[in-house]
C-alpha cells in the first residue's frame, strides 16, 4: 500500500457525492430503516477524503454534514415556519443557519482527523473511526447538545442491535464506522497481493454482524413474573391552539374523556404538558383526577411548573411531569430545546421574529440527581421528549429503575420524518437499558417499547386514541448502564493517541 500526497481541489461531482453520502446515511434511520447504507456511506466518504488536506477535509466534512443534516433534521423548518409565525424566506434561512452549523461539527472532526494523520492514508484509516466517535460525543454537549443521527440508531432494527446493552450506541456507531474502513482495507491489502491480512480484516470486521442476531435471546434484565395494566392518551391537540387561552378547558377535558374507561390502569399517562396550566394553577384539576383515580391506579402527567428554584433563586416556570393518585413525585426536565423551550442571548433575539418569542420558552432547566416517581410500587424514571435523545444521561438515571417512561408533543414538527427518528431513539434507549418504556405524545408515535427496542403495541399517528397494554417491571442493569459510553471514548482516546503522526512515524 503507498500513500499520496495532498490533491488538488475536488471535481464537482466528489462534492455532489459528498451530499449523497449524508443522504444515505438519513435513509438509515426511521421511516426508510435501510440500516445497510451505513457502511456504505462511510466508504463513500473516506475514499473521497483519504488523501485530502486538512484545509481540504474541513470543507468536505463541512458538506457531508450538510447532506446529512439537510436531509436529517430539516423538519425543524416545520416548527419555524407553521408554528413560530416566522415568514418563509426568514424560516428558510434559519433552517440553513441551524443545518449548517450542526455540519461545522463534522467540518471540524475532518480537519483533526488530517491534522492527527497528516499524508499516511493508513493512519487514516485507522483514525476515522475514533474521530467520528469523538466528533458524535462532541455533539452530545456543545452548546447543550444535539444528540441525533447517531449511526449506530439505526442498528435498533439491524443485525448489530444486541450490542447495544454492552457498548451503547456509541459503540454501534464505531463499528459501523470500522466496517467502512475495513471495505477500504481489504481492498488496499488485496490490490497488494496482501490476501491473508484482507482476510483478517474481512472476519474481523464481520464477526459481529454476524454473531448480534445470534445472541437476541441474550438477557440482561429480569422482568417481573407479572404485568402491570397501562393506558396511555394521545390528545391529538392542534399545536395552533396547544396555548390559546380560549381551548384550555377544552384540552383537558379531552383528555378526562380519553381516560373515562382507563381510571382504574395501573399507570395512565397524559404526554407533554396535557395539563396547559401550571401546577400552581390547576389545583381543581388535579383534585378532580386523584378523586376519578381507582384506588391503585396513578396518573402520570406532563404540567407545568411554577415555583421559587433555589438553583436560580428566583421564582421561575419550568417543564415537569407528576404523579397522581396511589403514586408520588414531580420530575422537572434538564435537558431543554433551544428556542423551543428556552431562547439563547433572548435579550437581544427576543422581539425579533415571531420564533424567537414562541409560547412557553421561557423554561429553567431542572437540578441534577432527580429520584425518579413511584407509581404504586413501581420507581418510574421520566424523560421529557428531547431528553431521551441523550444515551449517557438515560442509562445513569435509569439505575435502580423498574420502568422508563417519556412524554413528548411532537406536534411541532408536523408529518414530517423528524416524530419516527424520535421514537426510534427512544427504542434504543430502552434496547440500552433493557426495560419497557412506556411513550406518550400529543399526536404520535404512542407506543410500549420493549426491553429489546421492539415495539409490542402502538397507535395511529395524528388520531385521537388510546393504547392500552402491559408492560413489565425490570430489576438489574446493562453492562452500558454500569459504564455508560466511556468504554468506547476511551478505545478512541487511545487509538488516536497511539496512531497519530507523532507517534508511529513510519508508518504507510
Amino acid at each position: 500500500m503507498t500513500d499520496r500526497l495532498y490533491p488538488r481541489s475536488l471535481s464537482w461531482f466528489h462534492w455532489l457525492a459528498l451530499l449523497v453520502a449524508g443522504g444515505l446515511q438519513t435513509l438509515t434511520f426511521s421511516p426508510f430503516n435501510w440500516w445497510w447504507l451505513g457502511p456504505l456511506s462511510i466508504v463513500m466518504v473516506v475514499c473521497i477524503c483519504l488523501s485530502l488536506s486538512p484545509r481540504m477535509l474541513f470543507r468536505a466534512g463541512w458538506v457531508f454534514g450538510l447532506g446529512l443534516f439537510g436531509s436529517g433534521v430539516s423538519w425543524v423548518y416545520v416548527s419555524i415556519s407553521e408554528h413560530g409565525n416566522t415568514p418563509i424566506p426568514v424560516a428558510i434561512l434559519l433552517t440553513l443557519v441551524f443545518v449548517s452549523g450542526l455540519a461545522l461539527c463534522h467540518g471540524v472532526a475532518f480537519w483533526a482527523w488530517g491534522k492527527l494523520a497528516k499524508t499516511s492514508q493508513s493512519r487514516r484509516l485507522l483514525l476515522f473511526p475514533a474521530v467520528w466517535i469523538l466528533g458524535d460525543w462532541v455533539r452530545s454537549w456543545l452548546l447543550t447538545g444535539f444528540p441525533w443521527l447517531y449511526l449506530g440508531t439505526a442498528q435498533v432494527d439491524g443485525p448489530l442491535a444486541s450490542f447495544a446493552p454492552v457498548t451503547g450506541v456509541h459503540g454501534l456507531t464505531f463499528w459501523v464506522v470500522f466496517s467502512g474502513v475495513a471495505i477500504i482495507f481489504c481492498y488496499r491489502f488485496a490490490r497488494a497481493t496482501r490476501n491473508g491480512a484482507a482476510v483478517l480484516i474481512a472476519i474481523a470486521a464481520a464477526l459481529p454482524w454476524m454473531s448480534g442476531p445470534l445472541m437476541t435471546n441474550l438477557q440482561w434484565t429480569t422482568l417481573a413474573d407479572k404485568p402491570k395494566t397501562v393506558a396511555a392518551m394521545q390528545g391529538n391537540i392542534p399545536q395552533q391552539i396547544k396555548w390559546d387561552p380560549d381551548f384550555l378547558k377544552e384540552q383537558i377535558y379531552t383528555y378526562l374523556t380519553l381516560t373515562q374507561d382507563d381510571w382504574t390502569q395501573d399507570l395512565i399517562l397524559w404526554p407533554e404538558t396535557a395539563i396547559p396550566i401550571p401546577q400552581d394553577q390547576a389545583g381543581k384539576v388535579i383534585e378532580h383526577i386523584q378523586a376519578e383515580l381507582g384506588p391503585g391506579s396513578t396518573l402520570i402527567t406532563g404540567i407545568p411548573w411554577y415555583g421559587f428554584s433555589e438553583s436560580i433563586e428566583d421564582f421561575t416556570f419550568r417543564n415537569s411531569i407528576m404523579a397522581i393518585g396511589n403514586g408520588e413525585g414531580i420530575y422537572h426536565k434538564q435537558k431543554l430545546v433551544p428556542f423551543g423551550e428556552y431562547v439563547p442571548l433572548q435579550q437581544w433575539l427576543r422581539g425579533l421574529i415571531g420564533f424567537f418569542d414562541l409560547p412557553m420558552s421561557s423554561f429553567s432547566p431542572g437540578p441534577h440527581n432527580q429520584a425518579p416517581l413511584k407509581a404504586g410500587d413501581l420507581r418510574v424514571m421520566p424523560f421529557i421528549c428531547y431528553e431521551v435523545a441523550y444515551p449517557d444521561f438515560v442509562a445513569s438515571y435509569a439505575r435502580n429503575t423498574d420502568l422508563l417512561i417519556t412524554i413528548s408533543n411532537d406536534g411541532w414538527f408536523g408529518h414530517s420524518v423528524g416524530p419516527l427518528q424520535h421514537m426510534q431513539i427512544a427504542r434504543m434507549r430502552a434496547l440500552e437499558t433493557g426495560r419497557y418504556m412506556l411513550r406518550g405524545t400529543n399526536n404520535g408515535v404512542t407506543a410500549v417499547i420493549g426491553p429489546r427496542g421492539q415495539i409490542t403495541d402502538t397507535i395511529d399517528q395524528f388520531t385521537r386514541d388510546t393504547l392500552r397494554s402491559e408492560v413489565y417491571a425490570a430489576s438489574g442493569d446493562t453492562p452500558y448502564m454500569q459504564s455508560g459510553s466511556w468504554p468506547v471514548l476511551t478505545l478512541a482516546i487511545i487509538l488516536i493517541v497511539f496512531v497519530r503522526e507523532r507517534v508511529i512515524p513510519k508508518l504507510p
